[in-house]
């Protein structure tokens, strides 16, 4: 029989111990445990956050790759804009305007070799060809029109369908200077997307007043002469965005039925069908996308409002992080507090979904146990924007409003008792640690934030060290020697600071200044997701101890939202989406996973 040796080329290694690298593969004998291991990664499929645009924007055009995206024109400030923004898989940067600001444009190509062609006001016909750093005029389209889509490069591209008056079917093809007529459509329509290339074109969706309220879900595929029909989007809509290759295609958001509803549905093409994938964080039409093929992934913009989100999609890619959807809180509620760990969370006070009710803020307290939430013991006190610390069995809730209180009390796992009083009552202030020594940060006791710190011993509070920053609706991680305190208010802030149990310095910012969000975690691990930036958002932001970096988004986007856990294991609940929200998603970080090889 042959041997791994020559089988492989190399030996096992023997170690004592784990292996050094994380290798997906990696094989090895553990001469400590006196046995074979080998590193097994685990997939994911899903979109994570990206960088923010300098400029939120809504129906411009998109090129490009997930690493390397190109945005350009588009709704936003002022309208129909000229601006241009080049993404390097983690930050946008301004690049060459326009020559002539447009919007429900379409685009082609690469960042450093694109073509945006067609938009509004009006049916244009102009070309414009981009080389990595200005816009040059090119050869305008045979028929002017906006809300066009196109694939291809930017000497061999592809334009078809929009609106030029009435939908059209009408397709171009471009050589490099100048448009000639293709094969028209299957079906026309506007405000559908493109993929592919110009002899192997992909359209999808759109809207068509010949379907059930417009919202088409129809695919075509274009031979470089004549389009036929492919496989049906599972969700029929339009203003959508799109990317990839004919036969690995990409479709996100957009706007479909019921009217109003701005979609965060993904799906993937193989060639013959669509198959749902991973849900947007945020929902929004006039979306624009970037995407090599239907494994890597960039969706920037859309709206509404006109959106500066960013999201990058991945398939198939290893090791991961991602939310993933719990039990749902039995109360829907806003600014409520939490505790605990992500199989064993609490839930405490925060308020209803109807603030005209003659008992807006709650006492109901909640216990999670890993996939359901069941009712706990009432607080005496009913409020809002409080804080918390603790455990399930050991929970702590100190602070909220309205009226602001300064009332203190402990939970003991099935009931709440009163404890110590802050020093001042104060809402919107954050909290961690433990029941006998945790930490309430910042907040607002008057009408203006604080930079106080107090320490609780389980029975009283004393003043600890002043935060640099005065602050209100931030988030909190740690304990009460090795705290985090970052984001908050006034404004969306990115500061962080560390407190090392009598003083707080200065910690790595935050990439997106935010408030109204949730965290967990510790000093040197900690989660920050969720919150407001203005906009609400599913932003997730991780941290190591010296600097943050994004990581998967939230399902659904809420600020005044509650967490627990650890920075592997997290627990976020609650919050306005709007509206008030029951939500309930876990956080899981893997990385590659070492095995054991048994033998029989």
């Amino acid at each position: 029989m042959a041997t791994y040796k020559e089988i492989v080329g190399t030996a096992v290694t023997n170690i004592a111990g784990d292996s050094p690298t994380t290798v997906d593969g990696d094989i090895w004998y553990n001469s400590s445990a006196t046995n074979f291991k080998f590193n097994l990664t685990t997939s994911f499929t899903g979109w994570t956050s990206g960088g923010t645009m300098p400029t939120g924007v809504n129906a411009g055009g998109g090129c490009g790759t997930q690493t390397a995206g190109l945005s350009f024109g588009g709704n936003g400030a002022p309208p129909s804009e000229t601006a241009t923004y080049e993404y390097n898989g983690s930050s946008w940067t301004a690049g060459g305007a326009l020559t002539t600001g447009r919007k429900d444009l379409a685009g082609a190509g690469t960042q450093t070799a694109g073509l945006g062609f067609g938009g509004a006001p009006g049916t244009l016909n102009a070309t414009e060809e981009y080389n990595g750093s200005s816009w040059t005029n090119g050869g305008n389209l045979t028929t002017g029109r906006r809300e066009i889509a196109g694939g291809g490069t930017q000497t061999t591209g592809l334009a078809f369908g929009g609106n030029d008056g009435s939908k059209t079917n009408a397709t171009e093809e471009y050589d490099g200077s100048s448009w000639t007529n293709g094969g028209n459509m299957t079906t026309a329509r506007r405000q559908l997307a493109g993929a592919g290339t110009q002899t192997a074109g992909l359209g999808f969706g759109g809207y068509n007043d010949g379907v059930s309220g417009g919202y088409s879900g129809a695919t075509e595929e274009y031979d470089g002469s004549s389009w036929t029909n492919g496989g049906t989007m599972n969700t029929a809509r339009n203003n959508l965005g799109g990317g990839g290759t004919q036969s690995a295609g990409l479709g996100f958001g957009g706007y479909s039925s019921p009217p109003g509803t701005h979609q965060n549905a993904t799906e993937l093409y193989d060639g013959s069908s669509w198959t749902t994938s991973s849900n947007m964080a945020t929902g929004r039409s006039g979306v624009r996308g970037a995407a090599a093929t239907n494994a890597a992934g960039l969706a920037f913009g859309g709206g509404p409002p006109d959106a500066g989100a960013t999201e990058e999609f991945t398939s198939g890619a290893s090791p991961f992080a991602a939310w993933a959807t719990g039990g749902a809180l039995t109360t829907a509620r806003r600014g409520l507090a939490g505790a605990g760990i992500q199989t064993a969370g609490l839930a405490f006070g925060g308020r209803v979904p109807t603030p005209s009710s003659p008992t807006p803020y709650l006492v109901a307290t909640e216990e999670y146990n890993g996939s359901s939430w069941t009712a706990g013991g009432n607080l005496t006190t009913a409020r809002n924007e409080l804080g918390g610390a603790g455990t399930q069995t050991a929970g702590l809730a100190f602070g909220g409003g309205a009226p602001k209180t300064n009332a203190t009390e402990e939970y003991g796992g099935s009931s709440w008792t009163s404890g110590g009083n802050l020093g001042s009552p104060t809402d919107k202030v954050a909290g961690c640690g433990t029941q006998t020594a945790g930490l309430a940060i910042g907040g607002e006791p008057s009408t203006s934030p604080t930079s106080v710190t107090q320490e609780y011993d389980g029975s009283s509070w004393t003043a600890g060290g002043s935060l640099g920053t005065g602050r209100y609706s931030l988030a909190a991680a740690g304990t009460q020697t090795a705290a985090l305190a970052f984001g908050g208010g006034p404004g969306r802030k990115t500061d962080t600071e560390e407190y090392n149990g009598s003083s707080w310095t200065a910690g790595g910012a935050l990439n997106d200044g935010v408030a109204e969000q949730g965290g967990c975690g510790t000093q040197t691990a900690a989660l920050s997701f969720g919150g407001s930036l203005p906009s609400i958002t599913a932003v997730t932001e991780k941290y190591d101890g010296t600097s943050w970096t994004t990581t998967a988004s939230l399902n659904v986007a809420r600020r005044f939202i509650a967490g627990a856990g650890i920075q592997t294991a997290g627990l976020a609940f609650g919050g306005e989406a709007p509206p008030e929200s029951t939500a309930t998603e876990e956080f899981s970080q893997f990385g590659p996973q070492t095995e054991t090889i048994t033998t029989s």
